[in-house]
């Protein structure tokens, strides 16, 4: 019988990339975890597939990172975690080049290009590109929103991820709560939207009168519809990311404001250098790096075991209560 690179990996416990990146002489591989790699395939009598050296030496040891909009990316910060994700997640013989979707030509896409690509989608828009990776053969990943090809695709539940952050809201006694969305037509303020009147419809409130202000996930963005709810009757706020709830402190402050004294306040993604650096913020964590980094493994899965498409996976939002939220009675 022969052995594969997915004994080993059951041998050993590890997943089937780090067992391949091993067998490659990959420095990124833990010194032990090599060692350990490496007895195993001689104990149970590994030998390499011809077939596979030859794909191998076919490839062209680069992956493409795709963003719906890369010149107009909603946030710097996440753009930077996802980016340094890939590179950390990968053998070092691989190049990573990062484009945008609106800027793609259509019909450039190859397998003498890429190896395989990793998408981060926000618009439907996207599904011609991905429905073109797919037709040429080109391993695909889509992260961040739900698409309906035969790809892999990895997910966070951002509608239950809002919708624990209003509940919290709600369960502190906060009736008046003022809104600032996102960008209308991305997944991610979609799907936002619909938790936080998902938390409304299971207090039996009416979301008629409740104020919102459209933001661009961006700080500044945050600031102005901060100012314009602090002109309404609320006594918190709930934003759609961190950075427009920092811009919405800002302008609570110049008013003459505290949080959470005055004005209670939650965010979204849970950015670390705003948690620490900032003000202690309540927020909900959705780990861009984690998703970006297991949407890499995934893919490298597929590059180079050829292992079909995985479906769609959930990796879990977590409510993080820090002290951005009063009580009221």
């Amino acid at each position: 019988m022969t052995v594969t690179i997915k004994d080993i990996a059951k041998e050993v416990g590890v997943s089937y990339s780090t067992v391949s990146r091993a067998l490659s002489g990959s420095l990124r591989t833990n010194p032990q975890t090599r060692e350990r790699i490496l007895e195993a395939a001689q104990r149970l009598g590994y030998t390499p597939n011809q077939n596979a050296v030859n794909l191998k030496l076919a490839k062209s040891y680069t992956i493409g990172l795709y963003f719906s909009n890369i010149s107009n990316m909603s946030s710097p910060f996440i753009l930077h975690d996802i980016v340094k994700s890939v590179y950390s997640s990968i053998d070092n013989s691989y190049n990573v080049v990062v484009k945008g979707i609106d800027r793609h030509e259509p019909g450039s896409l190859s397998t003498a290009r890429y190896d395989g690509i990793l998408i981060l989608s926000q618009k439907p828009e996207d599904d011609e590109f991905i429905e073109e990776a797919i037709a040429k053969g080109i391993p695909v990943v889509v992260f961040n929103r739900a698409v309906y090809h035969t790809v892999a695709n990895i997910l966070t539940d951002e509608v239950k991820g809002e919708e624990e952050a209003m509940e919290y809201l709600l369960q502190k006694g906060h009736r008046k709560i003022g809104i600032i969305e996102g960008i209308p037509n991305l997944a991610s303020t979609r799907a936002r939207h619909r938790g936080w009147r998902e938390a409304f419809a299971k207090y039996e409130l009416d979301t008629a009168d409740v104020p919102i202000v459209t933001g661009d996930y961006r700080i500044m963005s945050g600031y102005y519809g901060g100012i314009k709810l602090l002109n309404q009757d609320i006594t918190a706020i709930l934003s759609f990311n961190d950075e427009m709830a920092f811009g919405a402190a800002r302008a609570i402050e110049e008013a003459g404001l505290h949080i959470p004294e005055d004005i209670s306040i939650v965010g979204f993604d849970n950015i670390s250098w705003l948690g620490d650096t900032v003000f202690p913020l309540t927020t909900v964590e959705r780990n861009m790096g984690m998703l970006a980094g297991k949407a890499t493994e995934i893919l490298f899965d597929i590059i180079e075991e050829r292992k079909e498409s995985v479906g769609r996976i959930y990796l879990d939002t977590k409510l993080i209560i820090r002290n951005s939220v009063k009580t009221i009675h």
